[in-house]
């Protein structure tokens, strides 16, 4: 499930690779035959890609090289083509090819679509060289060295460490602790982390990645979000947080010239691990960026959401990453093979939660049984948030992530917050927001998200301010001078600076649902005003219009108009804006409910209602209408038992009223004049949250039988005022 720095990229070169070996149409007059070459720019590092094509009895037939990864010889598969237009797809990969032959057979032109993510690709007959960041390019440059690091209690921890050849000048280490994989494949072997960082090898930094405990090549056993020991009384009592302390410890007293300093650096649960390089910090780390940090697994990231069990990401990233090697090795898990097409009918189908470990996990994932044996916010969760010990901080910290990211958004906005809240005003920490899927900002080009365009590419900024952090720090260079929050404010589409986050200037406003469908910053006074439907767990709301198997990255921007037009979500909006409306910081759900069941999830959605006229961009692949476009702009789902406490959960009396409130995270938005605000209220999320039965039950034992249709109101009404608190910027 999770967004791994080399698995992305592989998945996208991989796919797109294939993609170049069919576009090739056929011609009496021109060939085709022979060698293409071409540039796959894949986030910020370009490969090289290399095309032999070959006509046979029934067509052509091809192979491909990738050179910058070391990869020769792969042969082609399927297409379709009727000339000039060419097509190809891969179903198992999740991924659309369309292009073009030009008449001269000069060049293939075409677009590869996989995961919203649309890249060029032109092929020519020109060989190219090597890219600056390309790995021929490295091995110029840089040597590689792999070690097994010895921490203190004797566990051995894979590291592969790359100086540069240059020790003309003493350099700074980027330290980056993973459990996903750093490739060991001897010292002639560049990974993909080195060329995707190229921004730090050409100013010759030292780059060190490394398998933490019980990973691939390091020795010891895994424990996910492995909890803070506070109070170590042997060198037996080991966490990440010593890992890092005796990682950086070897590293600047044996790899030979470094300048004593160390930054350490991650995305998603690279972030966690960047976060523990924070606490009890070893002197020579003086910088440290947790970027997408998982912080929460309970309250806000990946795999739960105020108590409501994120299943499908669950399931995914459990099922290829949750097993244990006996023993160091490379060798993977593989991902699940879905029996149908449509992850919807899939866990439908599967029926009650409790069903799937007997047939697909058995006891062979701790965690997935651990969350199973810990269905509330007990010490189990509580142990493993390392947002308490974020205290006496002493390196300069950069928080990074995206409004839109689907997986950790939570722990990003809620680890600068803690970071902020518990050191003293000395300390540097930077908080940056842009409009970013999960791991989108560390590369290429940010120009879109699904069918939203930003007008600029949000990147080009964040990388100069990302380079600049770790110059000063580790090299001394810059002055030092960084905003508090540097925040990409969608709507508007700008970058915009403020000495706060949440800013000072905003004035707190509620958004009252109203009679009629309707949205008014004033309370309502009428009584016995209220919305009446029926939640059926046996045909939940999907959390986005189309059928596929894996989570979609664009959900959350998508059009929202699909479960607008059901009758078990219930819409409210303003009226046409006559002035622009910009809400930065979080959000506050208060509901005035009743169900005629005993449970009930409820879900939030803040959206933007783009006026009728609104034109299509001409760089939009995928023609999806604009005008009334329901753009969603924060959804967040609470489960409702837990609206007094997370730590004891409470049924609801049939038929009562009763409030449900609780936060959700932060925005930065412009809701544009002649635009509306949505806000959409429903009682499922399927199959992005597992269905609750709407019962007081253990949802995680629960039977088929258990599931109920449940009568659901939501009031608005004087004394009972349902609303949505919001902070608008002055």
């Amino acid at each position: 499930m999770k967004t791994t720095v080399k698995s992305f990229i592989y998945i996208y070169i991989f796919n797109a690779i294939l993609l170049l070996s069919f576009s090739l149409p056929y011609s009496s007059s021109q060939t085709i035959e022979g060698d293409w070459h071409g540039e796959l720019k894949v986030q910020d590092i370009t490969l090289r890609i290399s095309l032999h094509v070959k006509s046979t009895r029934d067509g052509y037939t091809s192979t491909w090289d990738s050179p910058d990864q070391a990869a020769f010889d792969i042969p082609s598969t399927t297409t379709s083509f009727a000339y000039p237009e060419f097509s190809f797809s891969h179903t198992g990969a999740g991924f659309k090819f369309t292009g073009k032959v030009l008449p001269n057979y000069s060049a293939i032109e075409g677009i590869f679509i996989q995961g919203g993510q649309k890249i060029p690709l032109v092929l020519t007959r020109k060989p190219i060289q090597p890219s600056p960041g390309s790995r021929e390019a490295l091995k110029e440059k840089y040597d590689k060295k792999e070690v097994y690091i010895t921490m203190r209690d004797g566990v051995k921890l894979f590291t592969s460490i790359y100086t540069p050849k240059d020790k003309s000048v003493t350099h700074p280490i980027l330290l980056n602790r993973t459990p996903y994989d750093i490739e060991p494949d001897g010292p002639s072997s560049f990974n993909i982390y080195v060329q995707i960082y190229s921004r730090y090898t050409e100013d010759n930094y030292i780059m060190v990645f490394q398998d933490v405990r019980g990973k691939y090549m390091s020795e010891g056993a895994f424990e996910d979000i492995r909890p803070v020991i506070p109070e170590k009384r042997s060198n037996k009592d080991v966490d990440e947080t010593t890992d890092t302390w005796d990682t950086v410890d070897w590293l600047i007293k044996n790899v030979p010239g470094n300048n004593g300093r160390v930054g350490i650096f991650g995305i998603s649960y690279p972030g966690f691990y960047s976060t523990m390089g924070a606490i009890n910090a070893h002197p020579a780390v003086k910088a440290v960026s947790p970027q997408a940090p998982v912080t929460s697994w309970f309250i806000g990231d990946d795999f739960h959401h105020n108590g409501a069990f994120f299943i499908l990401d669950c399931f995914s990233f459990f099922y290829s990453n949750g097993h244990q090697h006996r023993v160091p090795s490379r060798k993977g898990f593989p991902s699940f093979r879905w029996p149908v097409p449509d992850n919807y009918e899939f866990f439908l189908s599967v029926g009650p939660i409790r069903n799937i470990s007997p047939k697909y996990f058995g006891d062979s994932v701790k965690f997935w049984n651990d969350a199973f044996a810990h269905p509330d916010y007990d010490d189990f969760w509580k142990a493993r948030d390392p947002r308490q010990f974020l205290k006496n901080t002493t390196p300069a910290v950069m928080t990074v992530g995206g409004w839109f990211d689907a997986e950790d958004l939570y722990g990003t906005i809620h680890t600068y917050k803690a970071f902020e809240n518990q050191n003293p005003e000395s300390l540097t920490n930077i908080f940056v927001m842009g409009p970013w899927y999960h791991s989108q900002w560390a590369f290429g080009k940010a120009e879109n998200l699904g069918n939203i365009y930003w007008e600029t590419d949000a990147n080009e900024k964040y990388h100069k301010l990302e380079k600049e952090f770790f110059d000063y720090f580790l090299y001394g260079k810059g002055n030092g001078k960084f905003a508090e929050a540097t925040i990409f404010i969608t709507g508007s589409n700008k970058w915009s600076e403020f000495e706060t986050w949440p800013p000072k200037n905003v004035e707190e406003k509620n958004l009252y649902l109203m009679p009629d469908g309707k949205i008014s910053f004033t309370p309502p006074s009428v009584s016995g005003s209220f919305d009446e439907y029926i939640s059926d767990p046996m045909k939940p709301v999907p959390y986005t219009e189309d059928v596929h198997l894996h989570r979609t990255i664009e959900y959350m921007t998508d059009d929202q108009r699909f479960a607008s037009r059901r009758p078990d979500v219930m819409v409210y909006q303003t009226d046409i804006l006559t002035e622009d409306i910009t809400l930065t910081g979080p959000l506050t759900a208060d509901l005035f409910v009743s169900t005629s069941g005993t449970d009930a999830d409820y879900v939030v959605k803040l959206i933007d209602v783009f006026p009728p006229d609104t034109p299509n961009p001409e760089e939009q692949m995928i023609k999806v209408p604009l005008g009334g476009y329901q753009m969603l702009v924060r959804g967040e789902i609470f489960r409702g038992r837990y609206r007094e406490s997370f730590e004891k959960p409470q049924a609801f009396t049939p038929d009562k009223i009763e409030e449900v409130k609780y936060e959700i995270p932060d925005v930065a938005h412009t809701f544009k004049k002649g635009h509306r605000i949505m806000i959409q209220i429903q009682n499922s999320w399927f199959p992005l949250v597992d269905r609750n039965p709407q019962k007081f039950v253990n949802i995680y034992k629960c039977g088929e039988e258990d599931f109920q249709k449940a009568n659901q109101r939501i009031y608005h009404e004087a004394g009972h005022p349902s609303n949505l608190k919001v902070m608008v910027l002055k």
